[in-house]
């Protein structure tokens, strides 16, 4: 193992003539480099295994066509050391999510048999693998062509079947919500889960899909799994819409075992979007961005706050960006529109500040010649500007900052976008780049242009309580030569630790970086 210390120099003024450096070590510790065999994966899951360990769950992919054969699950001891290894073999199973609780790894997919489709559960110890198969939930239909609904910004509803998963941030629970026609009847029912697979509640959301569907995005649980949120977007069948319009509202769904709220968070002129719900406390808020559609890009950040039983609205704010904001955010050009934007981040500080992250995400796709000559779909991933933003407690905008970036993945995307860390009033920003050093545009105000090296550097990116920006190369490409992936780290909140899964080729290894905060 290699240990390194790096020291961030952060220079902060203090009145208007003393100026004084303040130190800051970020550590990292590099794990031994191990052998394995299957070149082609994606990673599914990495967790803390209870014990300061690490659990790591992938698919993987073999053949000249390459197709998933199986899952690959590993276990590291506190040290990163590899403790043990198991190769599930399983083909042609459809995969939705992977997750690791109290010691068992779940595994959960959509499978169609006997005129249904059924949701199944393969779990396992991680101490000693031996995997078992539950069916959670069956529905029965005709099959289609698309059954599982992954793209939540184009959805399909008149396939004749359509299902969606959501798991909350820390997966304690998940909703499937299944969207069919039952006698030419639609039924749209959600059911609720806790990571253990107990069945919490179904809800018949049937009468509401007269009149619309539902694309829900993202979802909060309360502390005691009874009331579930679901936030997303509303598509009306019948009502006519304006130019100008869009063809959505977003709206907020609360379901308990015997009851149900709507909040709708439509305003005249202002478009909610990406809207996530959070509890700070016991208030119920809702926090994303908002477009006023007149040049179709986001202009600000909404704020609402909502009783969290009723989901009657009690505050909403519309904080617009300001014009250095959006000048630096799209230059002066005049086409650039808004792009799908995805919550990395959101915390809430001791003083009830929101510190959150958002992430320019979208897919394309085409057509392209594979090898042996034949057409294959490729889907590219596309990760581009981060957008960091603090509140005040009363959800006034105290500043929004832009990092600039492009990044365009056609494998696993765990490579690309970045991942978040916040401590106190502070963010730190991971993202790995080929690229030597990112081009400063302003004082708090850079960007990380595509390199062309194979090998990428880890770089730091610190947001202070203020909003100004620092940033430091933490590790180099010479130090560790496989690539970290960086945008789905193990985050351990109690020992302020990220950790990271580095692999290339047949050979990979676990980074662990420690964020030590200067106290004043």
């Amino acid at each position: 193992m290699l240990n390194r210390s790096i020291f961030l120099f952060l220079f902060v003024v203090v009145g208007s003539l003393s100026v004084f450096a303040q130190e800051e070590p970020v550590t990292y510790t590099i794990g031994e480099k191990f052998s394995d065999k299957y070149r082609y994966s994606n990673m599914l899951a990495i967790a803390d295994d209870g014990n300061d360990g690490t659990v790591v769950v992938r698919a993987y992919y073999t053949g000249i066509i390459l197709r998933p054969k199986g899952y690959f699950i590993e276990h590291y001891n506190k040290d990163l050391e590899l403790v043990s290894e198991y190769n599930y073999k399983l083909k042609d199973a459809n995969f939705i999510d992977a997750y690791v609780r109290d010691g068992q790894v779940y595994l959960l997919f959509l499978e169609y048999s006997y005129k249904s489709y059924h949701y199944e559960v393969h779990r396992s110890p991680f101490s000693q693998f031996q995997f078992t198969k539950e069916t959670i939930l069956s529905i029965e239909s005709d099959p289609v062509e698309q059954p599982l609904d992954r793209n939540f910004y184009n959805r399909n509803f008149s396939s004749g079947f359509t299902t969606s998963v959501l798991f909350n941030d820390n997966k304690s629970a998940f909703a499937i919500t299944t969207h069919y026609k039952k006698k030419k009847v639609d039924q749209h029912t959600i059911h609720v889960f806790n990571s253990n697979l107990t069945k919490l509640m179904e809800h018949d959301f049937s009468d509401e899909v007269e009149e619309k569907n539902y694309a829900f995005e993202n979802i909060l649980f309360s502390k005691d799994l009874q009331n579930v949120y679901l936030v997303g977007k509303a598509y009306f069948k019948k009502k006519r819409f304006n130019a100008t319009e869009r063809k959505f509202q977003y709206e907020m769904v609360r379901i308990s075992k015997d009851s149900r709220s709507v909040q709708s968070f439509y305003s005249p002129n202002k478009f909610p979007e990406a809207l996530k719900p959070i509890f700070k406390g016991d208030d119920l808020l809702c926090i994303g961005f908002y477009a006023d559609r007149k040049d179709n890009r986001f202009n600000g950040i909404s704020f609402f706050k909502l009783n969290s039983i009723t989901l009657e609205m009690e505050t909403s704010k519309f904080n617009p960006f300001s014009e250095q904001f959006m000048l630096d955010k799209f230059g002066r050009e005049d086409d650039k529109s808004i792009k799908n934007l995805v919550f990395k981040g959101m915390d809430v500080t001791k003083e009830g500040n929101i510190l959150f992250n958002a992430e320019e995400y979208f897919t394309s796709t085409s057509v392209q010649s594979n090898s042996s000559g034949g057409r294959v779909m490729v889907t590219r991933y596309h990760h581009n500007d981060i957008i960091s933003a603090k509140l005040s407690s009363k959800g006034d905008l105290v500043w929004a900052r832009n990092i600039n970036k492009t990044e365009v993945t056609q494998g696993d995307g765990a490579y690309a976008s970045y991942s978040a860390y916040t401590k106190g009033d502070t963010t730190y920003f991971f993202i790995s780049t080929s690229a030597e050093n990112p081009q400063q545009m302003s004082d708090d105000r850079i960007m990380f242009k595509q390199g062309l090296s194979r090998n990428r550097n880890v770089f730091l990116i610190r947001l202070d309580e203020r909003g100004h920006m620092t940033y430091n190369k933490v590790i180099d490409d010479t130090e560790v030569r496989l690539p970290l992936m960086v945008s789905v780290p193990y985050i351990d909140y109690l020992n302020d630790e990220l950790v990271f899964y580095a692999k290339r080729g047949t050979k990979k290894q676990l980074v662990q970086v420690a964020v030590k905060q200067h106290s004043n």
